[in-house]
This record gives C-alpha cells, structure tokens and sequence, in this order.
C-alpha cells in the first residue's frame, strides 16, 4: 500500500503553502493590517519555509547539522523555535504598549488635575 503512494504531491503542498503564506503576509502588509516592522519574523520564516519546500534534501542536512536522526523532528524544532521567537516578539511589543499606557494615563490624570485646580481658580 504505502509503494503507491506519490510523495511529491506532499512537496508540491509544501511549495504551495509555504508561496501562499508569504503572499498573504505580504498582502497584509500591502493592506496595512500588520506593519513592516513586525511582519519581518513572518516575512523570515515563509522564506524559510519556501527554501526548505524547494531544496529536497534541505531538512535531512538540516538534520544531520543539528544532531537529529529523525528530519521530521528537526522540522518540528524548528517550527517551535519560530513560534516561541514570533511570541518573544508579541511578548516585547505588549510590554512596550502597555508602558505606553501607563504613562498616557498618568499624563491625563495630570492634565485632568490640572484643569480641575484651573476651573476652580476662575469660580473665585
């Protein structure tokens, strides 16, 4: 059963995929629903995943560069790295917005407290 099998057609998904992903993020981009700066991990990546499709022999040498028998499993580690370092950047991004916030808040409670002490200044 599995010598009838045609393992190109899993290539040719894989080309296919990995093309249509960096279309549609550079679609993003183009739509401005992402911008530039943070679409670079995505951009990175679908290149990544476009070489990989294209070069056969690609995640074997990969592999073997890493010390992992199995290639499937260093495809996996690999798409675990770029998880965690798309999220380490979703992460960073988060932490800048919200310290943005904070001070944003604070500067309209000052101006608040400001107009609040200059309105009572005038009623005198």
């Amino acid at each position: 059963m599995l010598q009838n099998i045609n393992t190109d057609r899993v290539e040719y998904f894989a080309m296919a995929g990995s093309i249509l992903l960096l279309v549609f993020i550079i679609e993003l981009i183009r739509r401005k629903k992402i911008k530039e700066q943070y679409s670079l991990l995505w951009l990175f990546f679908s290149a990544g995943f476009i070489l990989l499709s294209f070069w056969r022999d690609g995640i074997e040498e990969i592999a073997a560069l890493m010390g992992i028998a199995y290639a499937p499993a260093a495809f996996l580690l690999i798409l675990v790295m770029a998880i965690f370092l798309i999220l380490i950047q979703f992460s960073i991004i988060i932490s800048k917005l919200s310290e943005t916030n904070k001070t944003l808040v604070q500067e309209i409670g000052l101006l608040k407290e400001k107009m609040r002490v200059y309105n009572n200044n005038l009623k005198k």
